[in-house]
């Protein structure tokens, strides 16, 4: 197996294309060689815990409504075009992640990390839902198959916070500034929502490098 190293943060958008562009390729390509692996970096680290209305914070950072709509129209451009379902205007507030990174982390642990960042996209960009809201996350986790209760109680503490702010320090000082970013087998380094033709060629010259010489 090669491994696929992910940065990303479920609030990002080019991070939800990205995902499903690399989520075809691989069910394209059942056979591939990626053992996938998500790491933490939020968008917004300096977020209130309680999130923020999204509408209005993006109206203070864009500027005026129609720099808004332009741009929301081409996210849903380039959705659809990709045959993605996704609308922006679906999420009503921006949280911090923090929690929902927690929660992939302890994800990660109990082989199902994959599944838990499908289920907080979801959630977030199909759903509408605030997962910046422990409930939500905790019924996130039962949804994944992991133990609710315990996910509550993790989620009520202080476990793991220093574990992903070190693990996105570090992330950082390797130079990762932008999501998604892709890390293929610790040497080649793909940015942005990549199209699944791009996944298709990885794999294939990955999977080709890994075959053993005749």
């Amino acid at each position: 197996m090669i491994k696929l190293d992910i940065f990303s943060d479920p609030v990002c958008p080019w991070c939800y294309l990205g995902k499903a562009n690399l989520d075809r390729a691989l069910e394209q390509n059942p056979n591939h060689p990626f053992a996938v692996e998500w790491h933490p970096f939020q968008l917004n680290p300096d977020m209130v815990p309680e999130g923020v209305d999204k509408h209005t914070y993006l109206l203070e950072r864009f500027g005026n409504q129609a720099q808004l709509d332009a741009i929301h129209k081409r996210f849903r451009d380039i959705a659809k075009a990709n045959g993605v379902q996704m609308d922006p205007d679906t999420p009503k507030r921006i949280p911090n992640t923090l929690n929902a990174h927690r929660l992939i982390h302890w994800a990660g642990l109990e082989g199902r990390q994959t599944f838990a960042v499908t289920a907080l996209m979801r959630a977030y960009w199909v759903e509408g839902r605030d997962i910046g809201n422990t409930g939500v996350l905790a019924d996130i986790a039962a949804g994944v198959g992991m133990d609710r209760a315990v996910a509550e109680r993790l989620l009520a503490s202080d476990a793991d916070l220093d574990t992903i702010k070190s693990r996105e320090a570090h992330a950082r000082q390797r130079g990762v500034n932008a999501v998604p970013t892709f890390v293929i087998a610790n040497q080649y380094v793909v940015s942005g929502a990549q199209p699944p033709e791009m996944w298709a060629k990885a794999i294939a010259e990955m999977t080709a490098q890994a075959q053993p010489e005749s």
